[in-house]
């Protein structure tokens, strides 16, 4: 079973005072780099992985997707979810990612915001969401970049002059990461950029985009603390396709 760190009261209590949490979608930079990604959802099916309190089911509904199928693992997220959602179209449920089953040809889409650089099996579930999708169908995720995950001491290196710099050490070294985020010991799994695009490869599916994410200089001026974000891509994200 996946780490269920959001069910702790103080990490939950934590993670609502992030401004991706107070303020949805809007409140995520990435979100904007996100949107050129997705298809046209008119009339989809839609699955939401690692679905926190909702805004992209609801957000897949306002751009006319027919259904929309939200999972975490979380129970308190998923709470939160349906007191904020009022729309028969939209159903929430408990499901633990490293063990996920969906039904086959089911889906138009399947969305997951930084909830895959959490999963130990994640061949499985690649496998999961294949088997899920239509022909044609697609995939949009994002995760938080290796280049992030790599040390197995993060943190910023500052020079003399104030210079940020990233340290990068460990990468081929694939495995868990214990980071310490809004509560200590939280376990992310570490895994090099072509590991991700070669799984999905061998799956079966065509890689249809990928942007290695920072913030655009129009954004670092409406919220200056994201300028540290320009020194390395913090996430990335990525579209790939069921081939018809």
């Amino acid at each position: 079973m996946a780490q269920n760190i959001y069910d702790v009261q103080t990490f939950f209590d934590g993670y609502a005072q992030l401004s991706r949490s107070v303020d949805g979608l809007d409140g995520a930079p990435e979100w904007s780099a996100i949107v050129s990604m997705l298809p046209d959802m008119q009339g989809f099916r839609v699955a939401d992985l690692g679905c926190g309190y909702g805004w992209f089911c609801r957000n897949a509904r306002e751009r006319g997707a027919s259904q929309v199928s939200g999972i975490d693992l979380s129970e308190k997220m998923l709470n939160k979810a349906r007191e904020m959602t009022d729309d028969p179209a939209i159903s929430y449920q408990r499901g633990d990612l490293e063990t996920l089953k969906l039904a086959e040809n089911s889906y138009d889409l399947v969305y997951s915001s930084l909830a895959l650089h959490y999963i130990e099996n994640l061949p499985a579930l690649f496998n999961t969401i294949y088997q899920s999708l239509v022909p044609g169908g697609y995939l949009v995720f994002s995760a938080e970049h290796p280049i992030y995950t790599a040390p197995k001491h993060p943190g910023w290196l500052v020079d003399t002059d104030g210079q940020k710099s990233w340290p990068v050490n460990s990468y081929q070294a694939e495995g868990p990461r214990v980071t310490n985020w809004i509560a200590e010991g939280i376990v992310k799994q570490h895994r090099m950029l072509g590991s991700y695009l070669n799984m999905l490869i061998k799956q079966g599916f065509v890689i249809t985009h990928l942007n290695e994410w920072g913030p655009t200089a129009q954004q670092i001026a409406d919220i200056p603390a994201l300028d540290e974000e320009k020194e390395r891509p913090m996430i990335f994200l990525l579209s790939a396709q069921k081939p018809l």
